[in-house]
């Protein structure tokens, strides 16, 4: 059975999994790899989660605030071996929902048009094309997106 597990960036299996994440972007991010690496450092994430078959890590995630109304998605990834199982929707879907409990009204992403089944899971999850922002403005490469969270809390005055 796969679980979810909520930890921050000092976890060593988040540690070993962005590294395996690091070394497939460096192939497909080639010349670009240096640029992008630079917006990716995992140090001080507070909100990461992380799937779990028994006590094998199969796949991450992680929010971080991009503003005081956004969490930005970052360090998405999962196994080779365990991909096409929903381990990715899944993260994904608990990331969203812990931006939610935190009150934040939208998550945000970036991710390389040479990721492929990136932005098929990101579209798949509701996730709609928006200009690229902050660092990622004028670059080619880069595709931002954008989910509109649901609040199921009533705000209190």
């Amino acid at each position: 059975m796969i679980k979810t597990v909520r930890t921050s960036s000092e976890n060593p299996d988040f540690i070993k999994l962005v590294a395996l994440l690091d070394a497939d972007l460096a192939i497909r991010d080639g010349e670009e790899h240096d640029f992008y690496h630079q917006f990716n450092k995992i140090d001080a994430i507070k909100h990461v989660i992380i799937a779990y078959e028994n006590e094998t890590p199969l796949g991450c995630g992680a929010i971080k605030e991009f503003d005081p109304y956004s969490m930005e998605v970052k360090r998405m990834y999962t196994l080779p071996v365990s991909r096409g199982k929903g381990i990715a929707t899944m993260i994904l879907n608990e990331l969203e929902h812990w931006a939610t409990e935190l009150l934040y009204d939208r998550c945000i992403l970036e991710t390389g048009k040479k990721q492929p089944e990136a932005i098929a899971l990101y579209t798949k999850s509701g996730f709609k094309l928006i200009s690229n922002y902050g660092q990622y403005k004028g670059v080619e490469n880069s595709l931002c997106f954008e989910k509109k969270l649901k609040q199921t809390h009533e705000n209190v005055n």
